[in-house]
This record gives C-alpha cells, sequence and structure tokens, in this order.
C-alpha cells in the first residue's frame, strides 16, 4: 500500500497480518550553534537545520483518531515540535507489543534522527504533511 496521508498510515496499520503498535518520535527544528550566515539564512526562511527529538510516543492504532487528535494530544506536553516521525513495530501471534517492548526501538528511531538515518521512517509536518527527505 502506498502510504500518502496519516490516514493512509492508519488505515494501513490495522490491516497488517499481526497487531501493530505506532512508534512516534516528535522532533524540534533547531539551527546548530556554528551555522554559517548561508545556513542561517535557510533556516530563516524554513528550510535546513538539524532535528532534534524532543519526545516519544507509542499507541495502538486504534488509541489515534486522527492526526489532529495526535496534534492536540500532544500541545498537552508543552513540547515544541516541527516534524514527527513514525515506524510501527509488529506484533506476535496475533498479540500487539506492549509500550515495554516498544521501549527500545523509540530509544533506535531517536539515535537514528540524531544520526539523519530517516529513510525508514515516515515523517509528517505539524499539518500532516507526509516529508521526504533526500
Amino acid at each position: 500500500m502506498n502510504i500518502s496521508s496519516f490516514d493512509d498510515l492508519l488505515l494501513a496499520a490495522g490491516q497488517q497480518s499481526e497487531p501493530q503498535r505506532l512508534l512516534f518520535v516528535f522532533a524540534a527544528s533547531e539551527l546548530p550553534e556554528d551555522a554559517s550566515d548561508e545556513e542561517k539564512a535557510r533556516f530563516d526562511a524554513g528550510e535546513g537545520g538539524a532535528l532534534k527529538p524532543v519526545m516519544t510516543v507509542d499507541k495502538l492504532p486504534t488509541e489515534v483518531a486522527s492526526f489532529d487528535a495526535l496534534r492536540e494530544e500532544s500541545k498537552g506536553t508543552g513540547a515544541h515540535w516541527d516534524v514527527v516521525f513514525v515506524a510501527s513495530l509488529s506484533g506476535r501471534a496475533g498479540i500487539a507489543p506492549n509500550s515495554d517492548e516498544a521501549g527500545q526501538p523509540l530509544q533506535m528511531m531517536v539515535q537514528a534522527i540524531h544520526t539523519g538515518g530517516v529513510a525508514n521512517f515516515l515523517a509528517f509536518s505539524r499539518d500532516g504533511d507526509i516529508i521526504s527527505f533526500f
């Protein structure tokens, strides 16, 4: 299935042969301290910068009604974010992974984001638009 929206993601998660747990890493865009003038100008124009993970959460697909609901829930944390990265963790024998099982994969996602290894994740802007990194 080609995922072109958050709703597609929720639909795909529900159609898998094993139950899924969705993994979310919210990241804020920031300008590195040693940024050049060109990098500063790009950042001010809404491009470039570095992504810093600010919070993680895991949820069953049934616990996420929509992207708008996820964004609204995130406001309660007080953490500012610009991009949310999403991956899924597959269950076994018809049983969905629990939150404890999601801890290590979430930390691996955080580390991957720190090093720029985001190709295996879906990414959405605060507006719910898919973001492509290349």
